[in-house]
């Protein structure tokens, strides 16, 4: 029983440190429990092995401070991977952390809390914490700090991106599929699907295309895209269609994914009774383009004062002199622009 305790009450009712257990515990070893049984010893024991509860408390005062990442709006954000805290101590670092968050004047406070600090979460709440965005490993909440001025923290991120592709081969024909699960009566569309995080818009259609019928491709132009304001998970959706020039010919349907794919006359297409009139119009934008000698091109830049990469997307008409050099901008390496 006594090596499965972490405290020991002995002598008057004071409690011994576990370090003095341990020490108490050797005593007993070296010189056998019966040595420890008149009240003279208990004393002598709780005299020098044990101190009053109340200084096993700790104190408020000496708990420390969160230090947190600062941001450049005057915010500061806690990571609980990085700053661990048992959920005894949490409420009392919080409560001094956010005190001195207030006198240093900053706004909004973060806490990312890891599924191994979840404890901490409806701590947070109590203490005015709101829930910003969460995802498979973490909860990210939020505290708005200042008192005269109104909370400006953005929602979290609420539209999805999508990328359908024009895929035209040599013989002019477009590559058109018919997903397994999307109607019941499947209608002719064009591959493509959600842009992962991260990635960019050509190279998504790129992967998309290669997933889901093994066509090699390479990017000829953007043609148009749509929004839409009841997308999955009441998000609004946009999705961009580009022109992509097919590099193969054999297609490999993706048979989780796709019902049925082929190689489509353009005209067939655009009269077909399983199409939709909005993927008609998608195609109908390549022949426009064409015909006005269009191109919507991408260039790849990196942002002047936040050193973070980007792309513009801009029209240029294909029978002008090129003009590249123009771009106020300074190009980065490493875009693709061909699937491999």
């Amino acid at each position: 029983m006594l090596f499965k305790v972490s405290l020991l009450l002995v002598g008057d009712g004071k409690l011994c440190h576990s370090f003095l257990l341990r020490k108490f515990v050797s005593l007993i070893v070296t010189q056998g429990f019966s040595h420890f049984q008149d009240h003279r010893h208990k004393t002598v024991i709780a005299k020098y092995f044990c101190q009053p509860a109340l200084t096993m408390a700790t104190n408020p005062s000496n708990i420390g401070l969160f230090q947190g990442k600062p941001d450049r709006f005057e915010g500061i954000t806690v990571f609980s991977d990085l700053e661990p805290c048992n959920v005894e101590d949490f409420p009392d670092k919080l409560k001094n952390s956010l005190n001195t968050w207030r006198t240093d004047k900053k706004r909004g406070v973060w806490f990312k809390v890891h599924l191994d600090q979840c404890e901490w979460v409806p701590i947070l709440i109590k203490n005015g914490f709101k829930y910003h965005h969460a995802k498979e490993d973490y909860v990210m909440l939020y505290i708005w700090l200042p008192t005269n001025e109104s909370d400006n923290v953005p929602n979290y991120a609420h539209t999805l991106v999508g990328v359908g592709a024009v895929v035209v081969n040599d013989a002019d024909q477009v590559l058109v599929v018919k997903e397994k699960y999307f109607y019941k009566v499947p209608m002719w569309k064009l591959p493509g699907g959600y842009v992962e995080p991260g990635e960019n818009l050509v190279d998504a259609a790129i992967r998309e295309v290669l997933e889901e019928t093994n066509i090699q491709t390479e990017f000829e132009s953007v043609l148009t895209f749509r929004q839409g304001q009841s997308g999955m998970f009441g998000c609004s959706d946009l999705y961009f269609v580009v022109n992509l020039k097919a590099l193969s010919q054999d297609i490999q349907k993706c048979t989780r994914e796709i019902a049925d794919c082929q190689w489509m006359d353009i005209k067939e297409y655009l009269n077909h009774p399983q199409v939709h009139e909005l993927n008609r119009f998608f195609v109908s934008k390549l022949m426009h383009h064409r015909k006005h000698n269009l191109k919507i091109d991408c260039h790849h830049g990196l942002h002047q004062l936040l050193q973070k990469p980007f792309t513009v997307y801009s029209v240029f008409k294909t029978d002008d002199v090129d003009d590249s050099d123009k771009i106020p901008f300074t190009f980065i390496s490493g875009a693709s622009s061909k699937s491999s």
